[in-house]
């Protein structure tokens, strides 16, 4: 009989909203842990970093031997493509 009852519960989300406390998850526990002794600094706001010249000729110098690869490829399977037997 207990199976019979286990198969037939079912979870009800709406039941779990309306509950009045919520556990906090297991990072949050160790977190407020970790920082009841030991509180964390202030951190600033971190902005994007600064891209250097060198990156954003790097990306170009990739993006040019991904699409001459492609490029590569199409001839190569035209030539496949027109070669007489």
């Amino acid at each position: 009989m207990p199976e019979r009852d286990d198969e037939e519960r079912e979870f009800d989300i709406k039941w779990a909203d309306r509950a009045e406390r919520k556990e906090p998850s297991a990072r949050a526990r160790m977190l407020a842990a970790r920082w009841k002794d030991n509180p964390p600094g202030p951190v600033p706001f971190r902005g994007e970093p600064e891209r250097r010249a060198s990156r954003s000729s790097s990306s170009w110098v990739s993006t040019a031997v991904v699409l001459g690869c492609v490029a590569a490829v199409i001839v190569f399977l035209g030539y496949i493509n027109f070669r007489p037997y």
